[in-house]
């Protein structure tokens, strides 16, 4: 595989995509990158030391800081962290300082899977393989409250619905970096697939791009 080789992977909430990015990042044995995390890493800081979230100056220099090899999934997870993570990401240095952060790490050896809402939009439009990886909006909203639920959450599968939608709204039509489909992204529908399969046809999805490349 030629260096450095990366995979953006797109889609909305509780479409799979979380899990796809490790398991690809794990077969073809590439650095990995859950962007929302990197924005999540700011708001957690500015929660920690007790900071508005608008503070810009502040969050700047979270994000400066912020060390894309080393963050606590389980501690940016909270809910809270993430109601504040959709505050701080509206900061345009924020989202600059980040951006930058994210196409480096793309960038270096052996390459890496980076998953979000514009990776093969936005941050990496020249990646070697994009997937825009979807399902329905009642087929996530059951396997995000599935998720909560095994977390310790009380919450029903509707709750999860209506805020799955809501944020889907958000994302597509939020006038910075919206939520959208490449133009050569590959459409992967995991409504009716188990996370096994899904890994089979994102695999073949891969594979088939490298030899239309004749990628080693």
């Amino acid at each position: 595989m030629s260096i450095p080789f990366t995979i953006a992977i797109d889609g909305p909430a509780g479409a799979g995509k979380g899990t796809l990015a490790r398991r690809l990042a794990d077969h073809y044995r590439l650095n990995l990158l859950d962007t929302g995390l990197t924005y999540r890493a700011v708001a957690h800081k500015l929660l920690e030391l007790g900071l508005p979230l608008d503070n810009v100056s502040a969050a700047e220099t979270a994000a400066r800081q912020v060390n894309l090899s080393n963050l606590d999934r389980t501690v940016l997870s909270a809910h809270a962290v993430g109601e504040a993570a959709s505050k701080v990401a509206v900061i345009p240095t924020v989202r600059r300082i980040l951006v930058e952060k994210q196409r480096a790490f793309a960038k270096a050896p052996p390459g890496a899977v980076l998953d979000g809402r514009d990776i093969g939009t936005v941050i990496c439009p020249d990646a070697d393989v994009k997937i825009f990886v979807t399902a329905t909006p009642e087929t996530r909203a059951r396997r995000r409250a599935a998720e909560y639920r095994a977390a310790g959450r009380n919450i029903t599968d509707e709750a999860v619905l209506a805020d799955i939608r809501s944020r889907d709204e958000r994302d597509s039509n939020r006038s910075v970096a919206p939520l959208k489909q490449a133009p050569d992204a590959h459409l992967l529908d995991t409504t009716h697939l188990d996370i096994d399969a899904a890994i089979r046809a994102a695999i073949d999805i891969v594979e088939a791009t490298r030899a239309g490349r004749g990628r080693g």
